[in-house]
C-alpha cells in the first residue's frame, strides 16, 4: 500500500510516496545522504548558489553509482571466469 512521506532537501519540503517501508527507508537514507553531501559542499565552497552545490552533489552521487556499476559489471565477470574455470577443472577430473 503507497504510503505518503515528506522529506526535506537543502531546506526544502518534498512530498512524495512510497510503495513499501523499504523504499520508503531508501528515499529517507538518499535524502539524508544528500543534505549531508550538500553540507559539506556548502562549507567548502561558500558563495557557490544553490543550482551550483546541488550540482556538484548530483556529479558526485552519479559517479559513484557509475563507478559502483562497473565494479559490479567487473566482479560479474570476474565470477563468469571463475565459473568457467570451475567447470573445466571439474570436467577434467571426471576424465
Amino acid at each position: 500500500m503507497d504510503q505518503k512521506i515528506s522529506i526535506k532537501i537543502a531546506g526544502r519540503p518534498f512530498n512524495l510516496t512510497a510503495s513499501s517501508p523499504q523504499q520508503e527507508e531508501v528515499i529517507r537514507s538518499a535524502a539524508d545522504a544528500i543534505n549531508k553531501r550538500l553540507s559539506g559542499y556548502t562549507q567548502k565552497n561558500p558563495g557557490k548558489t544553490m543550482v551550483e552545490l546541488m550540482s556538484m552533489v548530483a556529479l558526485n552521487e552519479c559517479a559513484c553509482r557509475i563507478a559502483f556499476q562497473r565494479e559490479i559489471e567487473s566482479q560479474k565477470a570476474e565470477a563468469e571466469k571463475l565459473s568457467g574455470d570451475m567447470e573445466r577443472y571439474l570436467a577434467d577430473i571426471e576424465k
